[in-house]
């Protein structure tokens, strides 16, 4: 088997990291929003787990952020036409939205909450 000269390393292919805020600043039932490259992306602490998904439902591209944020579900509802997304995979749970929303690696560095983008 041949190997490869110059393999790929995983931080050759991974995102962008970006800061978001201090971990101490988003407690537990709190979402922050950001923005990268044009791109809104909310941030929520679900009773301690980070998720971070595209602000943007699928249904009709309105803004996600600003919906209810249920912590103990960890969901959000698209204040819009109600759709509830599930922000551990972005997938939405009830219609009229079908169309997961995209999702991004969250982390703590250094006590600050980063974000992996692409």
């Amino acid at each position: 088997m041949r190997q490869l000269e110059h393999p790929t390393l995983l931080t050759d292919t991974a995102g962008t990291k970006i800061p978001v805020c201090p971990a101490a600043e988003l407690s537990a039932g709190e979402m922050r929003l950001v923005e990268h490259d044009g791109t809104k992306i909310g941030v929520f602490n679900c009773d301690g787990a980070l998720y971070a998904i595209e602000d943007r439902c699928s249904h009709d591209n309105g803004p996600l952020a600003e919906g209810e944020f249920d912590a103990a579900s960890c969901t959000v509802e698209c204040p819009r036409h109600g759709s509830l997304f599930d922000l551990t995979s972005g997938r939405p749970k009830t219609l009229p939205a079908f169309q997961p929303v995209q999702t991004f690696p969250v982390a703590i560095e250094d006590d600050t909450i980063t974000l992996e983008v692409n």
